[in-house]
């Protein structure tokens, strides 16, 4: 079929996808990229300055068929993002709302005839105009409200847990008025849409599963521990995201500590851009180090002999534990770090919650090369048969279909019933 035949998709994205340094970048890039040359003729919409799209053209036309831009907005000074707070809008949400990007995403849309509109991430769905003529789909990569109610479980001094609550509160309240009037929306775990069912109350929702690029992602045997691999722990993250701040904040405080006390010889790395610098400060010495923003991480996580995700908020998936999985580094995670994930404790990774049982397992990968070869290869094994990119993008293009089909027929809100045969059949 001819891409003059083919519907037209219109990919809405509040961020711009390269450099791939973020866990959602990663997963959208991947969906797209399995669109491309599909069922549909996909046309993205994002911030884009001119020197990003020069730089970046290869890529881009690796994930679409055409590209339209906003320009993207200067960072504000923080004493005038903190006046977000006092607004009605979410902060995450109140960022994206730029005059440039309602301006161009109602243009486009209402210039050319979609057949089906998908916005990135729920507070993407601040761009969506007042009417559109097409099936209508939300792509939510987490349940943004349990982010913040998690960050005001764990923040420190009551300012700031009054702060969190209160954005916890405007994001449920924004989640369920948005969700509400997509034609389908799409979570990245079962957990995720029950909770969008049971919170909000939304029939329309299907789920896709986490999907690796198992060819970039290529799986290599644990190093050994010797004089020329010393027992390295790894943690990759944009180290700009306050959930991966936390996690490493207590991995360092509570976690490391135990670490070196029982192998001295122990290093921990840490891969992500922008690592605040008092973190750094508080950290600074020969056994801890971090790298900043690299290209790529596949170097740093396969010569490491545990990868450690210690989160204790957030929320959706981690696709960083399926990288690391396909890239056969053992791994040792929180149940939050690897919640939503179709995986087996003790069979494809080790769950220790506790800074002790952290502590414990990694020492123990660390001891034993015979558990890091046993989990390394039953968690590429686990990737292959479940989670392949293409697998997932396939996925998101039947609910695309499905939801262009039911809007053709006039359907308007889907039932409870087509949308929960949809969701059984993603997951069978």
């Amino acid at each position: 079929m001819t891409s003059g035949t083919r519907p037209r998709l219109a990919f809405v994205s509040p961020l711009f996808l390269f450099p791939n340094d973020a866990g959602g970048k990663i997963r959208t890039t991947n969906i797209l990229r399995g669109l491309k040359d599909g069922a549909f003729d996909v046309t993205l919409i994002s911030p884009a300055t001119a020197e990003q799209q020069r730089d970046w053209a290869a890529e881009l036309g690796s994930v679409c068929d055409r590209f339209v831009a906003w320009q993207p907005a200067r960072v504000r000074p923080r004493w005038q993002r903190a006046l977000d707070l006092l607004g009605e809008l979410p902060v995450n949400v109140a960022v994206d709302r730029t005059p440039a990007a309602l301006a161009v995403v109602r243009d486009t849309l209402a210039a050319q005839r979609f057949d089906v509109a998908v916005f990135d991430f729920v507070h993407a769905a601040v761009l969506r105009p007042p009417h559109i003529d097409a099936a209508t789909v939300c792509f939510t990569h987490n349940v943004e409200a349990e982010i913040f109610a998690r960050h005001a479980t764990q923040a420190q001094g009551a300012l700031m847990r009054r702060v969190w609550a209160s954005q916890q509160r405007k994001m449920q309240r924004f989640e369920r008025e948005a969700l509400s009037r997509f034609d389908a929306v799409v979570a990245v775990s079962e957990r995720d849409a029950k909770q969008f069912r049971e919170r909000h109350g939304l029939a329309h929702t299907a789920v896709i599963p986490t999907g690796v690029d198992l060819d970039f992602f290529a799986w290599r045997a644990p190093p050994p521990v010797d004089a020329a691999h010393p027992p390295t722990v790894v943690f990759t993250g944009s180290m700009d995201w306050a959930a991966n701040i936390d996690g490493v904040q207590f991995f360092l405080d509570e976690v490391w500590p135990r670490v070196v006390a029982r192998v001295p010889q122990a290093r921990f790395k840490v891969v992500g851009r922008h690592p605040p610098a008092a973190l750094v400060e508080r950290a600074r010495g020969p056994a801890v180090s971090f790298t900043g923003f690299v290209d790529d991480v596949r170097p740093h996580v396969q010569a490491a002999h545990v990868f450690v995700i210690p989160l204790r908020v957030g929320g959706g998936t981690r696709i960083k534990a399926f990288e690391a999985m396909a890239m056969g580094c053992p791994m040792v995670s929180t149940a939050i770090g690897i919640e939503g994930l179709d995986v087996v404790d003790g069979e494809h990774y080790l769950c220790r919650d506790s800074a002790e049982a952290q502590a414990a397992a990694v020492i123990d990968l660390l001891d034993s090369a015979n558990q890091r070869m046993a989990l390394s290869e039953r968690a590429r094994s686990c990737v292959e048969a479940q989670f392949g990119h293409r697998v997932a993008a396939g996925v998101f293009e039947r609910i695309c279909l499905d939801a262009l089909q039911r809007h053709r027929a006039g359907a308007g809100i889907v039932s409870r019933t087509s949308m929960a045969e949809t969701s059984h059949a993603v997951n069978d």
